[in-house]
This record gives C-alpha cells, sequence and structure tokens, in this order.
C-alpha cells in the first residue's frame, strides 16, 4: 500500500516567522497581520478557486494553488483556524469561517480541548477531536481512506506536529516582505528543521514571497 503522506501545504508565513497576529476575532481571522499580503501570491494564481476573472499568473505559484487539494483525503486543523471562540463552546450555532460550503471536501479532524458533536455542512464533516498529534494522525489515517492527510495549521499545531516526528513534507511560503512581531509562530529560522529535512527556496514569479519546501531525508 502507498504510505499516506502527512503535508503541509501553502502554509504562510511572515518574513518573522510568523503565521498571523495578534488579536484573532470574527472580524480579523489572523488577527493584526493582512492576509492580503499575506497570501496575494495565491490568490493571483489562474486556479484560485474564487477566481471570477479570466487570467491569473501561472508558473510555481499556479503549481502549488492548483496541486493543493490533489489526493488529500483528510484534514487536521488547530480549533484557532476553524473559528475565533476559546475555552469551553459558548455558540454551537457557530460552523466555521466558511459558511454552507467549506472548501476542504473530507473529514476533517479539529484539535481542541473542548469537544462538540460532529457537524457535516455539504461534503466536509468537522469532527473535535482532544488527543494528542500521533491519536489524531491516526483517526486522519483512517477517514482519509488511503489518501494523504494535510496539516492545515495554524502555526502551533504544526510545530506540535514536527516535534513529534509525523511531518513528512511541508510547503511554507516566507512572505519576505511582511514582519508582524508577535502572534502565533511557526519558527525563527527554517534552519531548524534542516536536521531531518532537504529544503529547496524557490523564489515566487511575483517576488512577494518565496517558496520553502521540506521533505524527509
Amino acid at each position: 500500500m502507498k504510505q499516506q503522506l502527512l503535508k503541509v501545504q501553502n502554509f504562510n508565513v511572515s518574513a518573522d516567522g510568523f503565521g498571523a497576529g495578534q488579536g484573532q476575532s470574527l472580524e480579523r481571522p489572523f488577527g493584526h497581520a493582512d492576509p492580503g499580503q499575506m497570501f496575494a501570491w495565491a490568490g493571483a494564481t489562474a486556479s484560485w478557486p474564487t477566481r471570477t476573472d479570466p487570467g491569473g499568473s501561472r508558473g510555481i505559484d499556479d503549481y502549488l494553488t492548483r496541486d493543493f487539494s490533489h489526493n488529500i483525503g483528510a484534514e487536521i486543523m488547530g480549533r484557532g483556524k476553524f473559528g475565533p471562540q476559546h475555552g469551553p463552546w459558548q455558540d454551537h450555532e457557530w460552523r466555521g469561517w466558511w459558511g454552507e460550503e467549506p472548501p476542504f471536501h473530507t473529514p476533517v479532524f479539529v484539535m481542541t480541548h473542548h469537544t462538540r458533536p460532529s457537524i457535516t455542512l455539504s461534503d466536509t464533516t468537522f469532527h473535535f477531536v482532544d488527543a494528542d498529534p500521533g491519536t489524531v494522525l491516526k483517526q486522519a489515517r483512517v477517514a482519509a481512506e488511503g489518501k494523504d492527510i494535510r496539516l492545515g495549521g495554524g502555526a502551533t499545531v504544526v510545530r506540535e506536529f514536527l516535534e513529534a516526528d509525523l511531518v513528512d513534507t511541508l510547503h511554507v511560503a516566507v512572505a519576505d516582505g511582511v514582519t508582524l512581531g508577535s502572534g502565533s509562530k511557526l519558527w525563527d529560522s527554517p534552519d531548524e528543521l534542516l536536521d531531518r529535512f532537504h529544503l529547496d527556496v524557490v523564489p515566487s514569479p511575483t517576488g512577494a514571497v518565496r517558496h520553502h519546501l521540506f521533505w524527509r531525508k
């Protein structure tokens, strides 16, 4: 049987290593970070899913955007990616940032210390799990039915899986012109991962980011 990979895909960080800023709220999912700056490279591609006008960039940016859902059978994310609430759930009507048609189209495992019943929206089912990374990954592998699993973030969750040595590949887009100073941090330097991963760095044609592509040694 083909190995099921745990993949971090199209994960965006600032030049100083933050995946999101401080002060997350309903109005500001990324805190004080500007998602327009962080994700502009992907939104400009021909394959951006919500593009309504013709055109868009091609090349490596478009390839990575187009490949985002290829062979993905489940996703794992932290609670902060699902929504802005913390602690015990106060509002069970909250069903994620994405409305009635989430973009995942797979089972999604939301890591949280405060579980709640699973919810299904279109062809995406969110499961709320209180478990360690290894246990959650086992559940996701079963749900993925032989396909790969995407580790969607945020940065804290990605770090937890890296520390448990469970990640197989990472694509991190570093926005060199953006510094946040505080927030949810992935790394101080990508060199921290070089003991376990090979690394290629490929500049975006737009100059907005550098794509850091890691794979296991």
